[in-house]
């Protein structure tokens, strides 16, 4: 039984880093936002079906995350870009530390405004 609680924990900070990772841009790294979350989905997505979940929940948000922040780069040739592209990292920062949390407690999480592309 301990054995399963920690096969169980194991699983949960997988899919706690598939989300959690997705913060590594803020630290400067291009595309760290997707990148991130990839290289551990594609590490584990074969051993832990919730770890493969997650990460296309991750993925797809952080993909979606990222054309919403390229419009409003655009947009700020017109000043209200840059205010979305504030609130779009806000937004982005809060709702992955509200997955991260969730997934560590084995819950699932599903992104708002999220553009599904992988299935």
């Amino acid at each position: 039984m301990a054995q399963q609680a920690k096969s169980q924990q194991d699983t949960n900070t997988w899919t706690m880093l598939c989300h959690l990772t997705a913060l590594a841009f803020l630290i400067g790294i291009p595309f760290g936002n997707i990148i991130g979350p990839l290289i551990i989905w594609l590490v584990k997505k074969d051993q832990m079906k919730p770890v493969d979940e997650a990460g296309k929940e991750s993925l797809n948000f952080q993909i979606s995350m990222t054309i919403y922040a390229a419009v409003a780069g655009i947009l700020s040739l017109i000043v209200i870009g840059v205010f979305l592209l504030i609130a779009i990292v806000v937004v982005d920062v809060v709702l992955v530390i509200m997955a991260s949390v969730k997934a560590n407690s084995g819950e699932k999480y599903v992104y708002p405004l999220t553009i599904r592309l992988i299935k």
